[in-house]
C-alpha cells in the first residue's frame, strides 16, 4: 500500500503553535490504543497509512512514561513526520463536535419513559460484496434477511411507526427508555450516552450497528426548510426549534433515515473506562478522551494515527484558538473526506455546550510514521 499523494511532508516548526500544546495529554491518547492493537490490530485506511507502520511507536509507548510535555512532544517528533492533508475540493477541513450525553431512563416502558434506545435485532445482517445483492445501493453496509435474500432494512420512520410492530417487538431488544424523543434521537447522532436509571444503576450505552440508511442532519433539513439559516444551525438552535415546534419533531426526525441500535457496555469495558473523566468506548475500542480524541473517516484514514488540528476561529474549548494533537479514536457516518473530524469533548451537559457550537474550518496535519516517509530517517 502505497501513502497517498493527498499528504504534503512538512516540518514540526510549521505546525502553528505545535510547541505550546500538551503533547503530554495527546500521550496517554495514543498509549491507549497502543495497548488495545496487542488484542486486535486497526485496519489501515484507504489513504495508504498502513496500520504495521505504528509498530515500532506502539511499541515505546508501552514501555516508557513521559513525565512532562517536553518529553512527550520528543516522543511523537521522534517516530513521526507531520503531513498537510487538505479537503478535497483543497481548501481547509472542517471540525464539528460530539459527546457523551447523561440523560435520566428507565428499565422499563412507563406512563413517562416511552421512547427506546434498541439493541441490536437478530435479523440485522452486515452486508459486503460478498452478499450484496444486485441493485442494492453500494452505500448499504447494513441489511435485513429474509428467506429470499438481505433487503434493505427499515428505515427511521418505519421502525417508529410500527417496524416494531412487524418484526422487532417482543424480543427483548429495549435497553432502556426515555422520555424525550429529542434527547433520544441526539444520542443516536452521538453514538454513547451515559443513563442515569431510576432504579439507581448507571448504565452505559454505545453504538453497535445502525440501519444503513445514510444519514441526513435536523440542522441541514431545517436550513433546507428555511426554519433555521445555515450559519445558526447548532444543537442548541435545533433543539430550540424542536422545542418550540413538538408537532412537528416526527416530521424533521424522520427525513433521517438512519436509525441506530446500541449495546450496553460490557463488565470489562466499565472497568476499561472507569476513570470518570474519561468518554465511551467507541470505534477504536478504547475510552475517548476529552479534547485528545477526534473521529475520522475511517475509510480513509488508519485508528491511531495522531492529527495535529489548527482550527484559529475555534475558540469553544479554552477561549484561545484550537490547536492540539489529537488522537484517531471513532468514526461517524456523518465525517467523511479526508480533512473532516469530530472532537469528542467530554461527558454531560457543560461537553454538549461545546460539541453544539463547534463547526469551523481547519487545517489538519497527520503524523505519519517515519518508515512511510522516504528519506525521513530517524
Amino acid at each position: 500500500m502505497s501513502l497517498s499523494q493527498a499528504f504534503r511532508e512538512k516540518s514540526f516548526d510549521d505546525l502553528p503553535g505545535w510547541d505550546k500544546d500538551d503533547h503530554l495529554a495527546a500521550f496517554a491518547a495514543f498509549r491507549r490504543s497502543a495497548f488495545h492493537v496487542l488484542a486486535k490490530p486497526y485496519r489501515s485506511g484507504g489513504l495508504g497509512v498502513d496500520f504495521n507502520a505504528f509498530t515500532e511507536a506502539y511499541a515505546a509507548a508501552r514501555t516508557v512514561s513521559p513525565t512532562d510535555r517536553r518529553e512527550a512532544r520528543a516522543f511523537f517528533e521522534r517516530h513521526f513526520i507531520p503531513a498537510h492533508i487538505a479537503a478535497e475540493s483543497g481548501g481547509a477541513g472542517l471540525v464539528t463536535g460530539f459527546y457523551e450525553p447523561v440523560v435520566d431512563a428507565s428499565p422499563v416502558r412507563t406512563e413517562r419513559f416511552t421512547v427506546p434506545l434498541l439493541s441490536r435485532p437478530a435479523d440485522l445482517v452486515d452486508i459486503g460484496d460478498g452478499n450484496r445483492p444486485v441493485g442494492m445501493d453500494p452505500y448499504l453496509a447494513f441489511g435485513r434477511a429474509t428467506p429470499d435474500g438481505p433487503v434493505e432494512y427499515f428505515d427511521r420512520g418505519e421502525i417508529e411507526r410500527g417496524a416494531l410492530v412487524k418484526g422487532l417487538a417482543g424480543k427483548g431488544l429495549e435497553i432502556a427508555w426515555l422520555a424525550d424523543k429529542v434527547d433520544a434521537f441526539f444520542i443516536h447522532v452521538q453514538g454513547s450516552a451515559r443513563l442515569t436509571m431510576t432504579d439507581g444503576r448507571l448504565c452505559r450505552v454505545t453504538y453497535a450497528a445502525k440501519s444503513g440508511q445514510r444519514f441526513t442532519g435536523p440542522g441541514k433539513i431545517l436550513s433546507e426548510l428555511d426554519e433555521i439559516s445555515l450559519e445558526a444551525v447548532t444543537m442548541q438552535s435545533v433543539r430550540a426549534w424542536f422545542k418550540a415546534h413538538p408537532q412537528r419533531i416526527d416530521e424533521i426526525l424522520w427525513r433521517n433515515r438512519s436509525y441506530i441500535f446500541f449495546r450496553e457496555i460490557s463488565a470489562s469495558e466499565a472497568a476499561a473506562a472507569d476513570d470518570p473523566e474519561l468518554g465511551p468506548i467507541a470505534a477504536a475500542k478504547v475510552p475517548l478522551t476529552p479534547g485528545r480524541s477526534v473521529a475520522v473517516d475511517r475509510l480513509l484514514h488508519t485508528f491511531g494515527t495522531p492529527f495535529y488540528i489548527d482550527g484559529p476561529s475555534l475558540a469553544a474549548f479554552d477561549n484561545k484558538p484550537f490547536r492540539r494533537l489529537m488522537i484517531a479514536q471513532d468514526t461517524g457516518s456523518a465525517i467523511t473526506g479526508q480533512a473532516r473530524g469530530d472532537l469528542f469533548t467530554g461527558t454531560g451537559d457543560a461537553a454538549g455546550e461545546i460539541a453544539g457550537v463547534v463547526r469551523n474550518p481547519a487545517d489538519f496535519y497527520a503524523l505519519i510514521p517515519r518508515r512511510l516517509v522516504p528519506g525521513a530517517g530517524r
